[in-house]
């Protein structure tokens, strides 16, 4: 990846929707090489997709939580239960496996307490192999960042 495929990701990133045309100029290439560097980028797994960023409040999910999970057993089988689980559950945004004292961080959104207390009773924790759970509300998000620093 050179400094060209950088700042094609970079006007992606800012702008999924611009014409070939704009973004060839933008990056100083023809239409004809950029698009031939999209489809390389696309087919290395680099660029994954493209999608819309939409407010989560104006969608009626403005309640954000972090629920911090941690696991009976920390081996492949108890790890691979609980990643198909979450993944079937449609207000996990995120789910990641941690170092440290945590096992499993979830972003979760919701669209109140009263559906968090859904999720918590009739989802998350029927999972199996769960020992316990800490969530944290967030208050306010001060910095959120769709783009990745590409150099």
């Amino acid at each position: 990846m050179d400094a060209i495929d950088r700042r094609i990701i970079a006007a992606l990133q800012e702008n999924g929707r611009q014409k070939l045309g704009e973004l060839a100029d933008s990056v100083g290439l023809s239409p004809t090489p950029c698009a031939r560097r999209i489809a390389a980028l696309e087919d290395a797994g680099v660029i994954t997709g493209y999608g819309a960023r939409v407010d989560q409040a104006k969608l009626g999910l403005p309640v954000s939580v972090f629920i911090s999970v941690e696991l009976e057993s920390q081996n492949r089988d108890a790890l691979t239960v609980f990643e198909r689980a979450v993944s079937r559950m449609e207000e996990v945004m995120e789910c990641h496996l941690m170092s440290g004292n945590r096992d499993i961080i979830l972003r979760v959104v919701v669209a109140n307490l009263t559906a968090f207390d859904e999720f918590m009773e009739h989802r998350l924790m029927r999972v199996e192999g769960i020992r316990r759970m800490r969530s944290s509300f967030t208050l306010r998000t001060m910095v959120r960042r769709n783009v990745l620093p590409v150099g």
